[in-house]
């Protein structure tokens, strides 16, 4: 399974914005070295934008397109409905429950099948959680220190459309999301604008 593994930081300081979450991913973003002197033309302001998909949601181009080429058949504004897609993923919300700290962690939670949804264990990334779904830590791995440090420490800043049970090491998606809700700074017109040429 091929998976993203360029430097965050560094592609944190590129995009302009902390993709991957960590406290220092831009310590350093204000150093003379990384100030970008050209003014970017319109096609390239859209490219940013469409990498900033990838690196939040920690996905490649063939599956972007994918998403997108889903998008652009439902009902709505496709920008949003591409970026509600992609927060309903699986490895995403176990990220946002806080069961890992990173999104590259919370993808491999699941791929090692540490993760059940309604009770049963998925070890696939990219499954598509349906509002009500039930995403819980598997019974073999609740005695981990670092997953249950994540879980009680980190990532506990609540989101309108999932809900947190710390006693039963689980969490919902309560609703689909709202794209004015969802925590990306992602001009998500400019990526449709950039597909559709």
């Amino acid at each position: 399974m091929a998976t993203r593994r360029n430097p965050r930081f560094k592609e944190c300081r590129r995009l302009g914005v902390n993709v991957c979450g960590h406290p220092k991913a831009m310590k350093r973003a204000g150093d003379p070295a990384f100030k970008k002197t050209k003014k970017p033309s319109e096609y390239g302001k859209q490219l940013t934008e469409k990498q900033k998909v990838k690196a939040y949601y920690n996905i490649l181009e063939r599956q972007l397109k994918r998403y997108f080429d889903i998008a652009s058949r439902t009902e709505g504004k496709t920008g949003e409905a591409l970026i509600i897609k992609l927060e309903c993923r699986l490895d995403n919300l176990v990220y946002r429950l806080g069961f890992a700290n990173s999104i590259r962690m919370a993808r491999q939670l699941v791929s090692h099948g540490h993760i059940t949804v309604d009770g049963k264990v998925i070890n696939i990334p990219s499954y598509g959680v349906s509002v009500g779904e039930e995403i819980a830590l598997a019974e073999k791995s609740r005695k981990n220190e670092q997953f249950k440090k994540c879980f009680f420490e980190m990532n506990k800043s609540p989101l309108d459309y999932i809900e947190r049970d710390e006693a039963n090491f689980s969490g919902k998606l309560t609703m689909l999301p709202q794209r004015d809700k969802i925590p990306v700074e992602i001009n998500e017109q400019m990526v449709v604008e950039f597909y559709s040429k």
